[in-house]
């Protein structure tokens, strides 16, 4: 006879594979990958631009780029294993308008930056934030403005503002982690309450699955990301408060890099020729948006709207 104890366990471990199944089929949406109605946006190479883009990236074609999937709706992968997703679309625009060939590279987020310093990747493109920090060693050619925003569990009340003593999901090394969670773990002990308790996982994806089973009592995340992973959840999960922390996002290259006049000339032209925000609104991104180019949020040197 069956103890209970054990019916519990397996009735949990249940409960987890569904939960991992509906993360994978509705969060990312391997089955399909791309959005309905989703059709590629290569534009024609502009030389005067690709003139700009520096001999060792034009040497071989080939922008590569860092990439951490899944972090969807930037990049995740479809059922083929390809790396898809908004950054890959727009950083493969920006190649072809460079008279390039874009190829993501699968890395550690955490590998990333330190990969585009040592000169094995040509950039970072993995929705990273452009904040002073990094800028002290990267550059950041600024395609998006977004905030931090949370999830909860639906009809489970979570309030950002008051989450001493609470669970909460991030991806590792984000500013989710960094600049959110951590220093309101810390507020809450200075305060002689309870920390945040931080579960801190190499994913994004994996990271809402611990509040779609209910390891953690929210999920903190990019606002995008927050946004795609609550349109994918069957209902299971739902946005609570504001999005704050605004800051822009940036493909990362490093610090006074010659190739990101290039690039941001690149995506100054797919925004005046309104493939910038055709390709966004794909991925049902439509706030935040640039009308100009920028490098760490400056306007670049003879390039104008």
């Amino acid at each position: 006879m069956m103890r209970p104890t054990t019916k519990r366990k397996l009735t949990a471990v249940v409960s987890t594979l569904a939960a991992s199944t509906l993360l994978a089929s509705c969060v990312t949406n391997v089955e399909d990958g791309k959005p309905e109605g989703w059709e590629p946006i290569i534009p024609d190479e502009v030389p005067e631009i690709a003139a700009m883009v520096p001999e060792a990236v034009s040497a071989d074609g080939v922008l590569t780029g860092g990439s951490n999937p899944p972090f969807a709706p930037f990049e995740f992968k479809d059922s083929n294993g390809d790396i898809i997703g908004l950054e890959m679309d727009l950083a493969r625009a920006a190649a072809a308008v460079m008279g390039l060939e874009f190829a993501p590279v699968e890395q550690d987020f955490a590998m990333i930056l330190p990969a585009v310093q040592a000169g094995t990747l040509d950039i970072g493109a993995s929705g990273f934030t452009d904040n002073p920090e990094r800028r002290q060693n990267f550059d950041f050619v600024n395609f998006l403005y977004a905030g931090v925003l949370w999830a909860q569990q639906t009809g489970v009340p979570v309030d950002p503002d008051n989450a001493c003593g609470l669970t909460v999901a991030v991806q590792r090394t984000t500013v989710s982690e960094t600049d959110d969670v951590r220093p309101k773990s810390e507020a809450c002990e200075e305060a002689g309450e309870d920390p945040i308790t931080i579960l801190s996982y190499d994913t994004s994806d994996n990271a809402a699955l611990a509040l779609l089973v209910g390891r953690a009592d929210a999920l903190s995340a990019d606002s995008p990301v927050t946004a795609w992973a609550v349109s994918r959840s069957e209902g299971k999960m739902e946005l609570t408060g504001e999005m704050f922390q605004a800051a822009p996002y940036g493909w990362a290259l490093p610090k006074d890099s010659p190739l990101g006049p290039a690039m941001a000339a690149a995506l100054q032209h797919l925004i005046d020729n309104g493939d910038y925000e055709r390709i966004l609104a794909q991925w049902g991104v439509e706030t935040g948006l640039l009308d100009q180019a920028l490098i760490n949020e400056e306007p670049v040197e003879g390039i104008s709207s």
